[in-house]
């Protein structure tokens, strides 16, 4: 910046060389909380937003098509509030709300907008052309939480329909929405759920749920949701529950899950490379902290193994056995030497590297660097103390440096997952490392390296950039890759590799060949189905999976009542054996554990979200009181001691918080993206804490 105006500059060499491009702007002031926005993949959109308030009755903006080879100027007749919005379908198409609070659309890639809405809060785009906003009707946003409107338009505002009121948020995740709904007024709050768009709702099914506990959507995709649901009493952490395939009922997955009162940290991580494996932190009885991860999208949960080439540390009663401890958000947030959380790549197959340390629980002593490449199964020590790393080319090349206080002027990096380490000096003089940069997608064979050196009087900035085409000269050939069974843990058993159902076999490149994968490279699997087991089947509604066992037990404050719960608009009577299949799994044959529901035909429809019935409640309240009053005379004194578990009783969710309210983030909804953690503003859980987090 120089006296208010952005220096905008361009590389189309990864970052050898950089052009000043400032010239194509004006020598306009972009905005730094979201000034600059880039189109989906490949399609060479950017949108960059001017600061030009004050006299003006609206924003600038400068449009590129052309990965920003050329720029052209477009007034706005309004001022952006959130960062544009893409269309992930179409990059022409653009949401936005303005400080207005106005929701303007553009259907030419910003070159003309149009205002379908007022006094709107948060918008997100859904499948295809639609979209989904709330609004308030009195006053603002903040004074209408609990009291705002859903709405959705597929046709650009054209026609727009009210899908749900008493709205305190909402949000997007695979294929589910979700609205946290007032129920009480100013009190508690009920998450709903919804697979069609909002036409109709369920509301989430959850057992055991006390009236101080708030909810996190942790992760969604297509088959499922993982929810945290928080212990009473600021503990800092709760139980996670996964959902069956309608997003309705949960089942209990893991107790004493980590989740943070002070800053609403979680260390919930998604291994993007493999189905169903997930890693987060348990706090233990005597507070300490551990870690743990799942192979079968939260069926069970196990200690990381401890690394063959790792000792145990202090923490360890017993020195020959331990566990690996992975530090995630929560450890950086209480600003441990911990510079990167856990990395995955969704094709770099099986890799995950990860801070750790090796004992009964998570170290505070400097951490040293672990990678797994079987997907979380068997760890190596990767590297020792704390370092920044990146995954290149498909995994064929990891890249890292030491995080220290001191200048550094060495890279480290390995072809062969991180058994071997090559170093390289990028620059005579040393400079203060800042970060490490490359093409997202992990195909780049770049890496740029910024950092700078001070004098007594002036910093000077630098970036480095180092093409590893020079070294990985050859393009990698058929002969160097492999078969390699995903999951596998007992080559000789028939079902090795059987994980929600079917076997993966992947074409992985050998540690011992030194090429490049190339950004042609695809990920290749070959899926085989597998019989159905216990493994297959989750707990069901009111049963829960005792650790070390393979069996699913009646939850203790349910045992000996009938299991009730409500489900497309009527009371149904569940009978199960204690087991459902997981969401996503395809296993056929093998066993089936019975399970029958029975419809009883009673209406215990959920009005929350209805307009019509919030109408005309006032006016029918004599008669269903009439109504409830003749039941109760009729009721047996058993099904009395059940409703206290079911809709109209006690009911099932109580509270719900952190959904993101906030979309300044232009977040992309879908496979597993819902991650609801925030990092501002979460002092403490209330009924006024609850954020809307989807990044």
């Amino acid at each position: 910046m120089t006296f208010g105006q952005s220096k905008l500059y361009r590389s189309e060499d990864y970052g050898k060389n950089f052009k000043d491009i400032t010239n194509l702007i004006n020598n306009t002031f972009i905005r730094t909380e979201f000034g600059m926005a880039i189109g989906p993949e490949n399609s060479g959109k950017v949108i960059l937003t001017g600061d030009v308030s004050g006299g003006s009755h609206g924003g600038r903006i400068f449009r590129s098509s052309d990965f920003a080879k050329n720029f052209v100027q477009t007034d706005l007749p309004f001022h952006p509030l959130t960062q544009m919005t893409y269309n992930p379908q179409n990059s022409d198409y653009l949401l936005v709300v303005s400080s207005e609070n106005g929701l303007w659309v553009s259907r030419n890639f910003g070159g003309k907008w149009e205002e379908i809405h007022k006094a709107v809060c948060l918008a997100k785009w859904g499948l295809h052309n639609t979209i989904f906003f709330t609004t308030y009707v009195n006053g603002s946003c903040k004074a209408d939480l609990g009291v705002l409107e859903l709405k959705r338009t597929s046709d650009f505002g054209k026609s727009i329909k009210t899908i749900g009121v008493k709205i305190y948020s909402f949000g997007l995740g695979g294929r589910f929405l979700f609205a946290s709904v007032m129920a009480d007024k100013g009190s508690t709050r009920r998450i709903h759920v919804s697979i069609d768009e909002g036409e109709t709702w369920n509301m989430a099914q959850l057992p055991s749920v006390g009236q101080e506990q708030f909810y996190s959507i942790l992760a969604a995709n297509d088959d499922m949701v993982f929810m945290h649901v928080d212990e009473p009493g600021d503990t800092g952490f709760g139980t996670i529950y996964i959902s069956d395939d309608r997003g309705i009922v949960y089942s209990k997955s893991l107790e004493r899950h980590l989740y943070t009162t002070t800053g609403g940290d979680t260390d919930f991580t998604n291994v993007t490379s493999l189905r169903g494996v997930y890693m987060t932190s348990v706090l233990s009885e005597d507070n300490s902290i551990q870690s743990m991860i799942t192979f079968d999208q939260g069926g069970r949960w196990k200690l990381l193994r401890k690394p063959e080439n790792s000792k145990c540390d202090s923490t360890a009663k017993n020195k020959e056995e331990c566990s690996l401890h992975i530090h995630a958000s929560y450890s950086i947030s209480q600003k441990l030497n911990v510079p990167m959380a856990p990395l995955s790549e969704p094709n770099a197959v099986g890799i995950v590297i990860a801070h750790g340390s090796v004992g009964d629980a998570i170290s505070v002593m400097i951490p040293d660097v672990y990678i797994t490449d079987d997907g979380g199964y068997s760890w190596t020590k990767m590297l020792e103390g704390p370092h920044y790393y990146t995954i290149l080319d498909s995994g064929g090349l990891i890249v890292a440096i030491e995080h220290s206080g001191h200048p550094i002027n060495v890279i480290k990096f390995s072809t062969d997952e991180g058994q071997c380490w090559n170093l390289y000096t990028f620059s005579k003089e040393p400079i203060y490392f800042t970060g490490l940069a490359s093409e997202p997608g992990a195909k780049s064979m770049n890496i740029s390296i910024w950092g700078f050196t001070e004098s007594l009087f002036s910093r000077k900035w630098f970036s480095y950039t180092i093409d590893f085409k020079d070294i990985l000269v050859r393009n990698c050939e058929e002969k160097d890759y492999t078969i390699w069974l995903a999951h596998s843990t007992d080559p000789g058993d028939h079902d090795d590799g059987c994980i929600l159902g079917y076997k993966e076999e992947y074409l992985r490149l050998r540690k011992s060949s030194v090429c490049h994968n190339g950004r042609d490279y695809v990920v290749t699997k070959q899926p085989s189905v597998c019989p159905c087991t216990l493994e297959d089947f989750l707990c069901d509604f009111g049963y829960f999976r005792p650790e070390n066992d393979s069996k699913c037990v009646e939850q203790p404050e349910l045992k000996g009542h009938d299991l009730e719960f409500c489900l497309y608009g009527t009371e149904e009577h569940l009978t199960t054996k204690g087991y459902r299949k997981i969401p996503g799994d395809k296993c056929q044959g093998g066993m089936s554990p019975d399970r029958e529901e029975k419809n009883l035909k009673k209406k215990c429809t959920s009005s929350y979200l209805s307009p019509d019935k919030q109408k005309s409640s006032s006016n029918s309240t004599p008669i269903i009181l009439a109504i409830v009053g003749l039941m109760l005379i009729t009721i047996i004194a058993g099904v009395l001691i059940v409703k206290k578990y079911v809709c109209g009783g006690r009911f099932l969710v109580h509270r719900y918080s952190i959904l993101q309210q906030h979309a300044e983030a232009n977040g992309v909804d879908g496979v597993d993206t819902l991650d609801t953690v925030s990092h501002n503003n979460k002092s403490n859980y209330h009924d006024d804490s609850d954020e809307d987090l989807l990044e």
